[in-house]
This record gives structure tokens, C-alpha cells and sequence, in this order.
């Protein structure tokens, strides 16, 4: 379980346990057949997929790759050699709270001596003599809005991450640290795929017909598809086994349950083709800042693109509509004033992610005027085009509670979010159809759809943990 605490402020989760746990692991005779099979030479040019058989639900992944065997016995048959793999633990050692800068710590400082919603403060800079001196600077009116919606929520990210993060520290979830220690970076290798290039060369490929855009299955050991199979339809792992594909020279570990596409906006018409509705949408949009310009981290998307999103074509009635949203204000009233109301959606709650270290701390200060150590999430059902929302009696989904937190020790990796199945499954109904929308990451149960969809499933954000026959 993800959820490690449930207090009535929210939840405190667990992101690596959510990953990892399931514990489940299968050792068996392959066929001979397979055993006499060449490793399959990987094409940049094709998409190949390995042998896997293992047991496991949710995302410990357990996978045998079929280049892997181990000797011949007697009888002319071999077995495979199974791996165990858990995602990096070291990816959420988040032991203190991030640097700051020392304007962050200028601007701590003074913060209790100066009213900041008067639309002016004070920093300190040095001249080129070094002698210091004073600049007013006015804040504009995105700041003073940010400002005011701080003001206003302050008290109910501090008093609820409080209570949650007390009953982390006394289950031992949550450890004090004596002394602070700094994280050693983390080496990840740098030659992963460019997924979003790759959604770009995809669509110089030609297209396929409608009949021809059913569901790719993932069933057999072996089997090989084409880079063309991937981009252009919905691939399913519907069985228990984890499945290890290869990408442009660069492999996914895919678990059990899942189903993806990998594409851009421009292309998700094989969703849509599936004919199926979701009864929980969550969305996390590439939203416009300084800090993406300036990276070039990741394409993002305008307000009008955003909400040319399908969501009423994707949406089963009384579908949740959770949208991730930065604090920049701006985009806070898009969603509320534009985008919802686009899509014919009520807003029924308003959440926020807090983040915090694995004592218990803040990433970010709290009243640091730069970067809030939270997150905001909105929270709308698909406005019903009948009076009866709900038909079936038997099927019954809880009001969804506004204010709620949601307090974890974030990924390192950036944009690597929460996950939310376990938070949101009480209003929903049961077994309901779920999907993730701009997803970097699969998860058992979830259709997925970005165009780094596969991004976090890399095999180099996974450790081996043992192997055997």
C-alpha cells in the first residue's frame, strides 16, 4: 500500500513502496524450442520484443530477458535466468531540504519584518565596490495574486502536514536525522531514448487504416512488433507477467496489467479508437514557464491546445477530472474559469501535494516568495446530461472531500509524481477504467498516454536485486 497514514487532513503515501509492492517471483523450465533460438539482433530501425515470464502485480518487476540462459541440461532443456527488479531506492533520498539561494535567504529573513502584500519589498544586493545598499522592487500582479492564495491556504498546509507528518515520525515511517548529510548525486546513464523525437519520426510513417488501429496485445514470449505497431495503437500487458521491451536499443520493463500509447496531441486518435470510456482522468499538463524555456526540458503546450484535449470523448459519465496544476495563478484560473467549464466539468475539491524530506521537513521553505514546497491539484466530475448521474443503486462512489493534502518525500526525477490510484479509489466505482494523461510512468490498471510515456519505465531506473533459475 502506498498509503502509509490516513488522517483526516489527507494522506501520507509512500511513492517507492507504490512501486515496488508486490513481492512475487516464478521459476520455471522454458521450452526447448526457445532455448535453440538465436538472442534477436536489435534493428534502430525496429521494435523488438524479449522473452519475459514471471509472476507480479502492481510494479515490482520481475523479468527474463532471452538473451539470458543459463546451460543446457540433460533432457535438451535450459532455464531462463529470472531477475527480480526494484525501482532506486536513492531516487527518493531526499534526506534535507533543498538549497536555496541566497536571495531565498534574504527574502526568509526579512519576510517577518516587512508587509509583502503591500506590493513592495526590500532586497539586498552589492555594488560593484562592494558596499550594499537598498532596492525597491514592485511586484507585479501574478505575485500579488500568488501571494494572496499563499496568504489563504498557509494554515491548512501547515497544520495538516503537521498532524501527518507527526504519525510518519511515531510509526518510524518518518526518521529525525542527528546530523544533516548531503545526498550524493546520483549517476544515471544519458543515452536513454528521446521518446518525444521519436513520436516526431513516427509520424513520418504511413498511416494505418482504421481497421488496422486495434489494440496491440502483448500475450507471447518472443514476439516481435514494428516501431509503426507501437505509434499507431494502444499497446496492452494484460497478463500477469512483466514484459521487457526494447527501444531503439534501450529497454522498458513494462508491468503487468498496463496499457499505453506513445504519441503526441497530434496523434491520439488511436485512443480514441478504443471505444472506451474512463471513469477517472488525471491530467498533467505541460504547462508554459521560464524555467522550460529556459531548460528546454520538455515541449510545452498553449491554454488553446490544452483544452482541445478529447476529454468529453474520453470521459464515461460522472467521470473525476484531476488536473495537476503549477502555482503560478494564471494557470489556476485557466482551469477553473476556461478549461473545466470547456468540458463541461463542476470543480468539486481543491487538493495540494506537499513535499517533504524523509524527516519530516519541507523541500522549500513555506513562505519562500520563489518555490512553494506544494503543489495544486483540481478536482471536477463530468457534468451529467440526465437527472439520474448514478443508474445503478448498487454502485455507490463518496463525495469527494475538498482541502485534502496529499504529504510524500518526492522522486528526484523530475515531474515524477505521486501516485493518486489509491487516494482517489473511494469515488470511483469499483473496477472503474482509469487513465493518465501526459504520463511519464505505467501503472497496473491505467491506460497511459504522453509522449514520454515510457520515460521512468527505463531499466536504468531499476536494480536487479537478485537472479536465479
Amino acid at each position: 500500500m502506498s498509503v502509509v497514514h490516513q488522517l483526516s487532513p489527507g494522506w501520507l503515501l509512500d511513492h517507492l513502496s507504490f512501486i515496488n509492492k508486490s513481492n512475487y517471483q516464478l521459476h520455471k523450465l522454458c521450452e526447448p524450442c526457445y532455448c535453440k533460438n538465436e538472442p534477436m539482433s536489435v534493428h534502430p530501425d525496429s521494435l523488438h520484443m524479449d522473452s519475459v515470464s514471471s509472476f507480479g502485480t502492481s510494479a515490482t518487476f520481475i523479468a527474463s530477458d532471452s538473451t539470458t540462459k543459463l546451460p543446457n541440461d540433460e533432457g535438451g532443456n535450459c532455464e531462463k535466468l529470472r531477475q527480480k527488479y526494484v525501482f532506486r531506492s536513492e531516487l527518493f533520498d531526499v534526506t534535507k531540504p533543498y538549497i536555496t539561494s541566497p536571495t531565498d535567504k534574504d527574502c526568509q529573513q526579512t519576510t517577518g519584518k516587512e508587509d509583502l502584500m503591500d506590493g513592495v519589498k526590500k532586497e539586498i544586493s552589492s555594488s560593484t565596490i562592494r558596499k550594499k545598499r537598498k532596492r525597491c522592487v514592485v511586484f507585479n500582479q501574478g505575485e500579488l495574486d500568488a501571494m494572496e492564495y499563499h496568504k489563504k491556504i498557509r494554515r491548512l498546509i501547515l497544520d495538516g502536514s503537521s498532524q501527518l507528518i507527526q504519525e510518519g515520525l511515531k510509526s518510524g515511517f518518518l526518521h529525525p536525522l542527528s546530523e544533516k548529510r548531503d545526498s550524493k548525486p546520483i549517476a544515471l546513464p544519458l543515452d536513454t531514448c528521446n521518446l518525444s523525437e521519436l513520436c516526431e519520426m513516427a509520424k513520418l510513417l504511413p498511416s494505418l487504416n482504421e481497421m488496422e488501429l486495434q489494440t496491440l496485445q502483448l500475450m507471447e514470449d518472443n514476439m516481435s512488433v514494428t516501431e509503426q505497431d507501437l505509434f499507431s495503437r494502444v499497446v496492452e500487458n494484460n497478463s500477469s507477467f512483466t514484459k521487457l521491451i526494447t527501444l531503439m536499443g534501450q529497454k522498458y520493463l513494462l508491468p503487468p496489467k498496463t496499457s499505453f500509447l506513445l504519441s503526441d496531441i497530434s496523434c491520439m486518435h488511436p485512443l480514441l479508437n478504443c471505444r472506451k470510456t474512463y471513469d477517472v482522468i488525471v491530467i498533467d499538463p505541460p504547462w508554459q514557464n521560464k524555467s522550460v524555456k529556459r531548460s528546454n526540458r520538455y515541449n510545452y503546450l498553449s491554454p488553446l491546445q490544452i483544452k482541445q484535449l478529447p476529454i468529453p470523448k474520453l470521459a464515461a459519465p460522472n467521470c473525476l477530472i484531476v488536473t495537476w496544476v503549477t502555482n503560478k495563478q494564471k494557470n489556476l484560473r485557466f482551469v477553473k474559469e476556461e478549461l473545466y467549464p470547456s468540458w463541461s466539468v463542476d470543480i468539486v475539491a481543491e487538493w495540494h501535494w506537499v513535499k517533504i524530506t524523509s524527516s519530516g521537513e519541507f523541500v522549500f521553505p513555506l513562505d519562500s516568495p520563489h518555490k512553494k514546497p506544494y503543489e495544486v491539484l483540481i478536482l471536477g466530475r463530468v457534468r451529467e446530461k440526465t437527472d439520474l448521474s448514478l443508474r445503478n443503486a448498487d454502485v455507490k462512489v463518496l463525495s469527494i472531500p475538498d482541502h485534502k493534502l496529499i504529504v510524500s518525500v518526492p522522486c528526484t526525477l523530475h515531474s515524477h509524481k505521486p501516485p493518486l490510484a489509491e487516494v482517489l479509489k473511494d469515488y470511483i466505482k469499483p473496477n472503474g477504467e482509469c487513465l493518465e494523461l501526459f504520463a511519464r510512468n505505467l501503472q497496473p490498471g491505467w491506460t497511459s498516454w504522453g509522449n514520454e510515456v515510457l520515460k521512468f519505465q527505463h531499466v536504468d531506473y531499476f536494480i536487479a536485486l537478485e537472479s536465479g533459475s
